[in-house]
């Protein structure tokens, strides 16, 4: 058997030769004073050999020890070359399987089942707030604690419900790739606790009649376009997401000069999931009031313009832009007109629908 003396000893000779130890391992010395460990084996009638590695990069212990696992997986009936050259093929896939393909992979998988907005706001946190730290890691070889890296830079910046929502996503994409044999656990499912909890305000709300017309009363008497007053005031009246509002368009409303005046808010403008906003009959139903019905013009609004509130403009005056502070300010809106046309619409209805009413008392 050898010895690391032995080993140390070995001087080139013209002729390559070999220093044998126990269970056919031994030291392959070359002409140039290279020294490599090679184990012989018998497999399925034929005689194949390993390498280990060159000394003193590979002590004789740490060769042994590879000779005793190459034994072991021979023992089992398998080929020790082919495990370790699927081995080495894994390893190298591995690093390929970054986190950032695995997620773009595991979003593209998912993205069908959601609305787009929610798709668009996933891919963009990931983006923003993953990718540029651990995209190019693999994913199977990250671990806890460089997970909690990520979610607390997050948290420093002050995004405290962000950090809990990138978690979720983070912990998705790992459950998508144990699912697919890339990962075996997820480093981020028990993270939730690590992070600083979300302390979750009562919500400002207005709960007395009274106070509720000051603020309409309020938010009418502040300087804005018309149609910026009509829709914050159309908001109060129907009781709509803003969103819903911001999006209505006028083929959505139905029998405005009839009896049952409607707004049908088609279910794919609803908030929800994909399978929510394809739901058959998922339109939301908004009866009108007369008051609401003061905020439409269907005999005056611009029939080449489709939007009730139509977006505001990308060069705004300081005055438009001052208008839409205050609404966000006092009633969560702001829809300064991009059409003066419109709103004339608007305004001329709805003083019409004044005079009227007040002729009739």
């Amino acid at each position: 058997m050898l010895n690391d003396a032995k080993v140390r000893a070995a001087k080139p000779r013209e002729k390559a030769y070999k220093l044998t130890d126990s269970n056919r391992l031994f030291l392959l010395v070359t002409p140039s004073g290279g020294k490599l460990w090679r184990w012989n084996y018998s497999y399925d009638g034929k005689q194949k050999g390993m390498s280990f590695g060159i000394y003193p990069m590979v002590a004789l212990a740490a060769a042994r020890a590879k000779r005793d696992e190459a034994r072991a997986v021979l023992a089992e009936g398998r080929d020790p070359s082919v495990v370790k050259k699927l081995k080495i093929e894994a390893n190298i896939e591995a690093s390929r399987n970054t986190f950032e393909r695995i997620a773009r992979e595991w979003h593209t998988t998912s993205k069908p089942q959601w609305a787009a907005v929610h798709a668009d706001d996933v891919i963009r946190s990931l983006d923003r707030d993953v990718f540029p730290s651990i995209g190019s890691l693999p994913v199977a070889d990250l671990k806890p604690p460089k997970i909690l890296e990520v979610l607390k830079a997050i948290e420093d910046r002050g995004s405290i419900e962000t950090a809990k929502r990138v978690r979720q996503r983070i912990s998705a994409v790992f459950v998508y790739a144990i699912a697919k044999g890339i990962a075996e656990t997820d480093p981020a499912e028990r993270l939730s606790a690590a992070l600083k909890p979300l302390r979750r305000g009562r919500q400002p709300a207005i709960t007395n009649l009274e106070q509720l017309r000051k603020m309409i009363d309020d938010a009418e008497g502040n300087y804005a376009r018309p149609i910026t007053r009509l829709a914050l005031l159309f908001l109060a009246l129907t009781a709509v997401r803003p969103n819903e509002l911001r999006g209505a368009r006028w083929d959505e409303f139905e029998d405005l000069d009839g009896t049952l005046p409607l707004w049908r808010i088609p279910a794919t403008r609803m908030k929800g999931n994909l399978d929510r906003k394809e739901e058959l009959d998922g339109d939301h139903l908004v009866p009108l009031s007369r008051s609401a019905l003061r905020c439409c013009a269907p005999s005056g609004h611009s029939p080449e313009i489709a939007s009730c509130f139509p977006e505001q403009p990308a060069r705004a005056s300081p005055d438009e832009r001052e208008c839409d502070r205050i609404f966000v300010e006092q009633g969560g809106l702001s829809w300064p007109s991009r059409s003066a046309r419109l709103s004339r619409g608007f305004l001329d209805h709805h003083e019409r629908m004044g005079r009227t009413q007040r002729q009739s008392t």
